[in-house]
């Protein structure tokens, strides 16, 4: 009796791509199987591999996700000839390894969570909004293959990645702080340091979570507010309506702030909220009602979930906010790296000068201290060196006076 050969399964990276080139969920595609989320995200990270009806229901979906792929791809091939082949070039250098495949097939600022896979099932995906961006051209995300994978340096990775979550993610932290400029630079800051250590966040299953993340502690560090320049307020929104809900999300304490930001703006589930806020989810659902609560008590109009996301995402919109050029945030980036390194460099030397120094100057033996005098048979010690009573001032003087003019005695006189 022989056993019929298992169904052949793409890799797990091609897995992953084939399910976000389809627009679907872990979650959406953990029902279509049968599984739970958390096994899709182990297939597709290929810590476990599916087995029997399973893994044939898997194999047959993912088969139907790349067959539309393929058929674009060869219908746009043979329909536009060499241009149409040179722009499907294009999209494929625009693919990135398993190491930085997150970076460059970013759709949005939380691709996986917008459509509510971590807000239960059947939930509809919000409206493009302020928070999100445009996707990638379809060429990028359909076509594939591994060889294909590692064409993009790690420069032109942390371009993409910046491209497509820096506007985003500074309208989001403006949100955060009220404050434009701070909004910028929290976002640079956290881009420089995700591309000082750049081979971390592009083996990050999120980075743009990584990247948000930094950005949001950046911003909320109270520290700021002892900076010069942050301590006046900055012009509120024209309108008096962005007015009322900026004014009730910055008195909202900042873990509250975060959450529902998080939550109901960016659109992520509550765990994933919970996760990225380091708390509990029964202490981030906490958070959320209260937010809730004290947002509905001031603006009455907004205790509808959509309309608040709604409003936030207009809200981010009036600012008119710019991110600068992702050449202009890695320079500045190495420009830090080199300016540390050689602060490290030059504390090092004159560490060592300091002890070299030392080493040359210090004695080389031991040297006992002069020990006090003693009286020896009724004479007095020998006066020590130091600062003279008035009493030996005036001898002093009367013998420098009297002595060179001529051989003249001291007579003792008894008293």
């Amino acid at each position: 009796m022989t056993r019929s050969p298992a169904t052949p399964l793409p890799p797990p990276g091609e897995r992953r791509r084939l399910r976000e080139a389809g627009a679907l969920t872990r979650a959406q595609l953990a029902e279509r199987v049968g599984v739970r989320p958390e096994t899709v995200r182990a297939w597709e990270s290929g810590r476990s591999t599916p087995r029997g009806r399973r893994r044939e229901a898997y194999a047959e979906l993912l088969a139907g996700l790349a067959e539309p792929a393929g058929g674009t791809a060869d219908a746009g091939t043979h329909t536009s000839g060499s241009g149409r082949r040179s722009t499907d070039r294009e999209g494929r250098r625009g693919l990135h390894g398993r190491q930085k495949a997150e970076a460059t097939a970013m759709v949005t600022v939380c691709p996986d969570r917008a459509g509510g896979g971590g807000r239960g099932r059947g939930r509809a995906a919000p409206e493009p909004s302020a928070f999100m961006q445009a996707p990638p051209p379809s060429s990028a995300r359909s076509s594939g293959g591994p060889e294909a994978s590692w064409d993009l340096t790690p420069a032109q990775a942390f371009d993409a990645l910046y491209s497509f979550c820096a506007p985003a993610l500074v309208r989001q932290t403006y949100l955060l702080t009220g404050r434009r400029d701070l909004a910028r630079e929290s976002v640079e800051r956290a881009f420089q340091l995700a591309w000082d250590r750049w081979p971390e966040v592009a083996r990050d299953p999120d980075p743009a979570g990584w990247v948000r993340a930094a950005a949001y502690e950046w911003a909320l560090s109270p520290w700021h507010r002892y900076r010069r320049r942050y301590r006046r307020p900055e012009p509120p929104p024209p309108e008096d309506d962005d007015r009322a809900l900026l004014d009730v999300l910055l008195r909202l304490p900042p873990p509250y702030r975060r959450t529902l930001l998080l939550y109901d703006g960016v659109g992520l589930g509550l765990p994933e909220t919970a996760a990225e806020t380091e708390a509990s989810t029964r202490a981030t659902a906490g958070r959320l009602l209260h937010a809730r609560e004290t947002v509905a008590a001031r603006l009455p109009e907004l205790s509808d979930p959509r309309e608040l996301h709604q409003r936030l995402a207009e809200l981010a919109a009036t600012g008119r906010l710019r991110s600068a050029d992702p050449p202009a945030v890695r320079g500045g980036s190495e420009r830090r790296a080199r300016f540390w390194t050689r602060a490290a460099i030059a504390f090092t030397v004159a560490l060592i000068g300091t002890t070299a120094l030392t080493l040359r100057t210090a004695p080389t033996r031991y040297e006992p201290p002069v020990p006090p005098g003693e009286t020896v048979r009724g004479v007095p010690p020998r006066v020590a060196p130091g600062p003279l009573s008035e009493d030996q001032r005036e001898l002093r003087t009367r013998l420098r006076e009297e002595l060179p003019q001529g051989p003249q005695r001291l007579t003792p006189q008894a008293r």
